[in-house]
C-alpha cells in the first residue's frame, strides 16, 4: 500500500534521526529541556504552581508575562526565592498580546502600551534569568484584520523596542498563531518573513506551538526540521489541546525531529501549554484554578513526554 504524504515525511525524519544518532552519538547524550507555561494556571499563586511542577520533576518554567503595569506582576525577590526553593529555573517569559496590547493596532495609544509592556516584561526576564521572550505580532482573540497594514505596523512598532532584547541577552521569539485566533503571522514561514523584515539581532527566533501548527502547517515535524535554527521554544499539547497522550499527536517523530535539529541544548525548551479546545484562550489567565485538573494535566503530560523520549532515545 502506498504511504500517505505525512507518513512518507515522518518515515524520512525517522531515518534521518537514526542515521545521525549512529554517526554522532555524542550529540544525542543530553536530553531535551522540559518546561511548563504557567499562565494557563489562572490566578493560582506562583508558589503553588512551582511546587506542582517540581513534584513532577519539571525544572524549568515559562512565566506569565504579567507585568501589565508598574504595580502589577511578579516581584523579582519573591518570585526568585520561590523558584530557588524548588530548584526551578526560568526558561522564558510568555508575552501576552491582547487587543489592549497590540503591536499591529492602528491606535498609537495601544501600540505604545505594547512597547511599554514589552520593556517591563523583558526586565522581568532579565532579572530572573530567562532565555527567551515570546512575541505575538497581532492581538490574540482578534482574528479579523483591522486593515491591510497590520504586518508593517507591527514590525515598525517592535523595531522601536527591539534593542531591549539584545541589551538583556534574551531571545525575542515570534509565535505563529492559528488564523482562528489572530489576524497575521500564522505559519513558520510568516514568522520568518516577519523576522527578516524587522532585521534586528534581538529578534531572530520562533516560538512554535504544536496546536497552531496542526492547522497551519502541512507537517509539524518536517516544519521543525526545516526551521530548526530559528526554534527556541515549542509549546506542547495533544491534538485536542489537552494533556500529552490524550490525543493522536505523533510525539515520537516530533521528539526525533527536535533531536535531529540539535534542540537538546541550554537555549531551547519543550513547554506544555494544554489550554483545552475552543477559541480565544486568554480569559483563562485570570480564571479560577482547578487544582485537581491542573495536577492531572501536569502529571499526565510529564509522564507521557518522558516515556516517549525514553523510547526514542533507545531506538536504533
Amino acid at each position: 500500500m502506498k504511504l500517505q504524504n505525512w507518513q512518507s515525511k515522518s518515515d524520512g525524519i525517522r531515518a534521518q534521526y537514526l542515521a545521525a544518532k549512529n554517526a554522532h552519538p555524542e550529540k544525542f547524550e543530553a536530553t531535551l529541556n522540559l518546561s511548563w507555561s504557567n499562565w494557563g494556571f489562572g490566578m493560582e499563586p506562583l508558589a503553588t504552581s512551582v511546587e506542582r511542577l517540581a513534584d513532577n520533576g519539571i525544572r524549568f518554567i515559562e512565566l506569565h508575562g504579567n507585568r501589565y503595569g508598574k504595580d502589577l506582576g511578579y516581584r523579582t525577590d519573591e518570585a526568585g526565592k520561590i523558584l530557588a526553593d524548588h530548584g526551578m529555573k526560568v526558561g522564558g517569559i510568555c508575552g501576552m498580546f491582547s487587543a489592549e496590547c497590540d503591536l499591529s493596532s492602528n491606535s498609537g495609544v495601544t501600540r505604545q502600551r505594547a512597547i511599554d509592556y514589552i520593556r517591563r516584561n523583558v526586565d522581568l526576564g532579565s532579572e530572573l534569568g530567562a532565555k527567551y521572550f515570546l512575541i505575538v505580532p497581532a492581538a490574540v482573540g482578534r482574528p479579523a484584520a483591522i486593515d491591510d497594514m497590520e504586518f508593517e505596523r507591527s514590525v515598525e512598532t517592535l523595531a522601536l523596542v527591539a534593542d531591549a532584547f539584545t541589551q538583556a541577552g534574551i531571545r525575542g521569539a515570534i509565535e505563529p498563531i492559528r488564523s482562528a485566533e489572530t489576524s497575521i503571522v500564522h505559519t513558520f514561514a510568516d514568522a520568518q518573513r516577519y523576522i527578516k523584515q524587522l532585521g534586528h539581532p534581538g529578534v531572530q527566533h520562533i516560538n512554535g506551538d504544536v496546536y497552531h501548527m496542526l492547522v497551519e502547517e502541512s507537517h509539524i515535524q518536517q516544519t521543525l526540521v526545516d526551521y530548526g535554527s530559528r526554534l527556541t521554544n515549542l509549546h506542547l499539547a495533544d491534538t485536542n489541546r489537552c494533556a500529552l497522550g490524550d490525543g493522536s499527536l505523533d510525539l515520537d517523530t516530533l521528539i526525533m525531529a527536535l533531536y535531529l535539529i540539535g534542540y537538546n541544548n541550554e537555549w531551547c525548551y519543550c513547554t506544555p501549554e494544554p489550554l483545552g479546545p475552543g477559541g480565544d484562550p486568554y480569559p483563562a489567565m485570570f480564571g479560577r484554578p482547578d487544582p485537581g485538573l491542573l495536577d492531572d494535566l501536569v502529571r499526565k503530560s510529564a509522564q507521557c513526554w518522558r516515556e516517549r523520549e525514553a523510547v526514542v532515545r533507545s531506538s536504533n
